[in-house]
Parts: C-alpha cells; structure tokens; sequence
C-alpha cells in the first residue's frame, strides 16, 4: 500500500470518528492549525453550482464536523441558489418559501456543504420556547455540591460562531417565541441575553436563513396546520424572500434520475416521465379543487425508491402515495394513473376494502 492510500485511509478514519453517530454541534474541533473562523477561500459559482453565474462565493477550504455532507446528485435551481449565495456573501437575511418537498432547506444545506460553511438546523414548532433557543440555569454537580449553571442555547452559540443558521418551519414558531429573534434579523444586530446582563455582537461569518411553507399570512390551502401569521414588521426584516415551488418537468425528471441512476435505460427514463407526469397531474387537481393532496418531488423520489425495494410499481404508488389520500378522491387519482401508464389500479386500492376473488 502507497504512502498515498495511507493518508488517504488514515483521514478517512479520522473524519469518520470526528463525525461518528452523534456529536455536540456546540464543539468546533480545530484541525491543527488549519480551521479558520474567518472564511478563507472564494468559491466560482458557476463551477460549484453549475449555474449561469460568475460570482465569486466566500468560503472555507476546510471542513468541520457541522458542514453538511456534500450530495453529488443535488441539482440547484438558479434563482434560489443566487438568493441563497447572496445571502452567504452579503450576510442578507434570506427566507426560502414553496410547497412541501420541493427542498428548501436541503437547498441550503447543500450550497452550505460546497462552501464548507458550518450549517444548523433548528425545527420550529409549536413546543419551542424561549428558554430553548437562549438557554436557561441548570443544576450540576461541582466538586460534590449543586450548583447553578448558566447552559447556552443555540441561538446565542450560534450568533458567537462562523454558522449558518437555518429556522426550518419558520410559520410554525409561537408568535411570542419568534421576537426572540426580531433583533438579529438585521444584519449587525445584536443579541441581548437579560438572564445574564450580556450583549452578544454577531461573528462576521454568522448567516441566517429561514424556510417556511407560507408567505406569513397564514395557511390559505388547507394543506398545513398548524402554521401561524407572521408579524409583517419581522416579515420586513428578510432581506430576501425567495419562492421555491414545483420544478418544470424535465428539470424534476432529472433529479429523480440523479437520485437513483438505476432508471437510466429506456425502459426506466419512460418509467421516470410518466411518474412525474402523474405527479403534474395531482397537482393540477389540487389547483383545480379536484384533490386536497399532492404529490411532491420527495413523494415522487419515494415511489421509485420502493419501486426497487418491492419490484412492483402500483404497490410502491400505493404505498408512497394513493394510501395518503382521501378515498373520496382515490377515483380521480387511479384515473391519472391509467392515463399515464394506461393500467388500472385494483378496486381494493382505490376503495380501501377486500375484493373478493
């Protein structure tokens, strides 16, 4: 074995047990010398994102444990990667908006990971307190006595470090909760903590994004509880409001084939067409008022991977899918399936209820 492949496995290993099963996301380990806090190296976008655009993107030319993993087969839609970018380079507040399953915050992850630009995600919801994004006291054991302690939460962490961070769900936040972060949605601003009589200045490579499901005016579809208006004087704090929805056909078809490389023969590229034409076709309904669920790019990359784990495409639809949707409306979706691949669905699946033989 070459001194090379020594190295090579030796680092392997290392990266391996520096992100193992779990790590705290709160420990940024030095890689002797190497790791900066500062961006260090500047990233072609056009290059790295395959876009049709020239500028030159602040990154880091080390990676740590809190940088996504790179997914080779991500395809990036142009205007939401430039939103995106001109938020990692001009440090705008940027907020990505669209359906479900149409990869908002692994759009982010990934221009993350090609940057090498430390990346976390906090799930908003209905439970998040204020406590859990500043921090609150805690008990601990000192020397054998209780003592109270100060524990940080991961917004003031966050603030403090070179970190993207990434409010997913962000119209599903209490209302109360999210002017916790009023403040820091400007671009220098600063994070009070009143628990601990202390100004917390933001690190110049700390970004903020945010990806919701609504435009914060509340759920108009019916398709998310759960969500909240968003007070329009915070809404006026994103630099950036870009809207990620369903991709054009071919562009969908080519990232269901990125995903799963397997499809690519004749046989599987007609197979792909169809399926994502289905999937045009529920959501047509949906604009339609025929249906009130559709299926998303995620949905349509479910139905093919069980394709290959059942070998068998009306089980993998039924599961993927038609077994989601009201049976009321299962009729109108086993007639998009025989348009599109000129097969009927059995009266079991359609109607939920054993058929007799």
């Amino acid at each position: 074995m070459t001194e090379t492949q020594n190295m090579t496995d030796n680092f392997d290993k290392e990266k391996e047990a520096e992100r193992g099963m779990s790590f705290s996301i709160t420990q940024i380990k030095a890689k002797e010398g190497k790791y900066t806090t500062i961006p260090d190296t500047k990233y072609n976008a056009r290059d790295t994102f395959d876009i049709d655009c020239d500028w030159e993107i602040p990154g880091f030319s080390e990676d740590t444990a809190n940088v996504p993993d790179v997914d080779p087969t991500y395809k990036f839609d142009p205007d939401t990667t430039k939103a995106i970018l001109a938020g990692f380079a001009h440090n705008r507040r940027v907020m990505i908006q669209g359906y479900h399953g149409t990869g908002k915050s692994t759009h982010i992850e990934q221009v993350a990971a090609r940057l090498n630009w430390p990346c976390v995600r906090i799930n908003l919801d209905s439970h998040v307190s204020r406590i859990d994004l500043i921090g609150k006291d805690t008990i601990v054991l000192q020397e054998g006595k209780q003592i109270t302690q100060w524990k940080e939460g991961l917004l003031p962490w966050s603030i403090q470090n070179p970190v993207a961070l990434v409010f997913d769900e962000y119209d599903a936040g209490r209302p109360d909760v999210m002017f916790v972060i009023q403040r820091i949605l400007e671009s220098e601003g600063k994070l009070t903590l009143l628990d601990q009589n202390l100004v917390i200045r933001p690190h110049p490579a700390f970004r903020l994004f945010a990806t919701s499901n609504t435009i914060g005016l509340g759920d108009t579809t019916g398709l998310y509880h759960g969500t909240q208006q968003i007070n329009q004087g915070q809404m006026d704090r994103w630099n950036i409001v870009s809207t990620l929805n369903y991709l054009p056909h071919d562009h969908e078809a080519g990232i269901v084939l990125a995903k799963l490389p397997e499809f690519n023969t004749d046989e599987g590229l007609a197979t792909i067409d169809k399926m994502v034409t289905l999937a045009d076709l529920t959501r047509e309904g949906f604009v339609n008022g025929d249906l009130s669920t559709l299926m998303s790019p995620r949905t349509v990359i479910a139905w093919a991977e069980n394709m290959l784990i059942f070998d068998d495409r009306e089980m993998a639809f039924r599961v993927a899918f038609l077994n989601k949707c009201d049976e009321a409306e299962r009729p109108i979706i086993a007639e998009y399936y025989q348009r599109c691949f000129g097969i009927e669905l059995p009266q079991s699946a359609i109607k939920n209820i054993a058929v007799p033989n």
